[in-house]
């Protein structure tokens, strides 16, 4: 029966190893990886290893560049285990620093424009009614006496200050609609409040049929279990024979049926 091999358990290592191994494998060209997988700052270089996909220090930039012993994915994830195949990978730096930052300056305003924005929600907004549906609201003499003052305070014709060619004042058809309008309205405020009175006085008589019809049916609910337990002991007959105190019910009509031809 085959096992399968157990993978060497990582052990902590320094930052950057110190080690004169060097992995047969062919070096990595720095050209020909993307800009974002390599980090050539000085004092911080590191790049993303090819074969595990980690972030890994550079070591030997004075003199031989390759990467340094380091485990595969993650350190802290479970059971983690060496890189074999990239760790001591040479390197081979083919790209100035300055040429390198100036690339990765450029490419963060094309980066964030192909960045998808916040979408916002659009307020949702109930549709217009028609014409026919629009429902007039009613005037009131207050409201016309409120704005016939308001009108009189900034048209100059109804404070006397525009005058004609011939030097007379000119009139004011707003004003005199405004003012005629508040006459009206006036005039029929005794019969509008009469009618608010009369509909007011019916709005309170319907709530307090209403209410009674409520409570009414409240009641009704509340016997309810007693009177279907009446209902059903009143049919309930009683156990053994029926009293013969009365006479028999007649089962057959007490006209004979006329005889058949």
């Amino acid at each position: 029966m085959s096992t399968t091999p157990v993978l060497p358990t990582a052990r902590k290592r320094r930052r950057k190893t110190r080690t004169p191994n060097v992995n047969t494998r062919p070096p990595i060209v720095a050209s020909d990886l993307k800009f974002n997988e390599i980090d050539l700052t000085p004092g911080k270089e590191h790049l993303v290893c090819p074969d595990c996909s980690t972030w890994v220090p550079i070591t030997g930039m004075l003199g031989t560049p390759k990467l340094v012993p380091h485990h595969a994915g993650r350190a802290t994830a479970a059971e983690p285990h060496r890189c074999t195949a990239g760790s001591n990978r040479r390197l081979i730096i083919d790209i100035e620093v300055d040429a390198w930052r100036t690339t990765l300056i450029e490419a963060v305003p094309t980066t964030a424009s192909r960045r998808a924005t916040k979408v916002l929600p659009k307020p949702k907004t109930k549709p217009a009614p028609a014409a026919s549906q629009i429902k007039p609201a009613p005037l009131s003499a207050e409201q016309t006496r409120q704005a016939f003052r308001k009108h009189q305070q900034q048209c100059p014709a109804c404070k006397g200050e525009a005058t004609g060619r011939d030097g007379q004042p000119l009139p004011c058809h707003d004003g005199e609609r405004l003012a005629v309008t508040f006459l009206r309205l006036l005039r029929q405020e005794p019969k509008r409040q009469a009618v608010r009175d009369f509909f007011a006085r019916e709005r309170r008589r319907f709530d307090r049929q209403y209410a009674a019809a409520a409570k009414r049916t409240g009641r009704w609910a509340a016997v309810l279990p007693a009177v279907q337990a009446a209902d059903t002991r009143r049919a309930q007959l009683p156990v053994g024979d029926a009293p013969l105190e009365a006479p028999p019910v007649p089962v057959e009509t007490l006209r004979p049926r006329r005889p058949t031809r």
